[in-house]
């Protein structure tokens, strides 16, 4: 691989962690499906955009998680509030883009969001007494 998709991988490793960077590095240097959509992520994604040095790791991960949440993608987002809490970000900050959310994306869109968030919290083993609008029949 070239310098950048080696940059790229050394980043989604610091993110991720390096288990999910040898997998994401098979997956690119193979021949299969998706192996062409694994190097733009690494080189697009993590090296031109997450590696640059205008902003910090956690205000990134501020923003993403914002455009996850208006663009309901709750796949992404379980993966966003994990590199979020890689990142720096605490339940507190976490909770706080939900808040900011709200008047711009509505309480639907939260809603949906803080079940994604705290069902990843949980499985990271961060936030075991909260629970969804669902949990609590509010949904």
């Amino acid at each position: 691989m070239d310098n950048r998709l080696e940059y790229g991988l050394k980043v989604f490793g610091e993110m991720m962690g390096e288990d999910k960077a040898v997998a994401l590095r098979a997956t690119a240097a193979s021949t299969g499906f998706g192996a062409g959509i694994a190097k733009l992520a690494i080189g697009t994604c993590f090296a031109d955009t997450w590696g640059r040095d205008g902003l910090e790791r956690k205000q990134r991960s501020l923003i993403t998680l914002a455009i996850l949440i208006a663009t309901h993608q709750p796949l992404e987002l379980k993966n966003h509030v994990r590199i979020a809490v890689r990142n720096g970000l605490t339940l507190r900050e976490l909770e706080e883009v939900l808040f900011q959310c709200i008047p711009y994306l509505g309480f639907p869109a939260v809603a949906s969001a803080m079940t994604v968030m705290l069902q990843t919290l949980r499985d990271m083993g961060l936030d075991t007494e909260s629970k969804t609008s669902e949990e609590r029949g509010l949904l």
